[in-house]
């Protein structure tokens, strides 16, 4: 998964790399991600702000009771109540926003690097070194589900009761 910096500071490298690897429904993504993360960032900011005025207030308020100012005490402790239900909204849109920029960002494609050649599909892959010639056995090689069923090693029926086809059990 990308870092989130990199799409806040280089979008444009980003929508490149995901035209590069011909996936252009994903572009609209980065887009998506950065709205969102923008929403995300002004409510963390808003959250961080009444943090810090909920505290200052609350430190006020043992401050006018000791003065015998209980009205306006009150009014703060209010306040802070307020602050309090804003500061629960604010958390639990940040957990929303923050599960909808992974949902995101899991989707856009890792970046290419510079000397990977581009192509469509494997059709046009480049091959850089080989080592060797490749060596074909003078026998038929036997598929590996033959050679456990041969050692007893392998119970097809049962895990065809359980999973379906496909499924083994060792």
């Amino acid at each position: 998964m990308l870092d989130i910096k990199l799409i806040r500071t280089q979008p444009e490298l980003v929508k490149q790399n995901i035209e590069k690897k011909f996936q252009f429904e994903k572009l609209a993504l980065v887009d998506e991600v950065l709205a969102l993360d923008k929403e995300y960032r002004e409510a963390h900011t808003r959250a961080d702000y009444l943090r810090s005025q909920r505290n200052a207030i609350s430190k006020s308020i043992g401050n006018l009771m000791a003065k015998g100012r209980r009205e306006e005490a009150e009014a703060a402790k209010a306040q802070v109540s307020d602050m309090a239900d804003e500061m629960a909204r604010l958390a639990v849109r940040e957990d929303e926003l923050s599960a909808e920029i992974k949902k995101r960002m899991l989707v856009i494609p890792n970046i290419i690097d510079a000397s990977v050649p581009i192509g469509r599909d494997d059709s046009e892959n480049v091959e850089v070194q080989r080592y060797g010639e490749p060596v074909v056995p003078a026998f038929e090689i036997p598929y590996h589900v033959e050679i456990m069923e041969k050692f007893k090693g392998i119970d097809l029926d049962a895990a065809r009761k359980t999973s379906g086809n496909g499924f083994y059990y060792l």
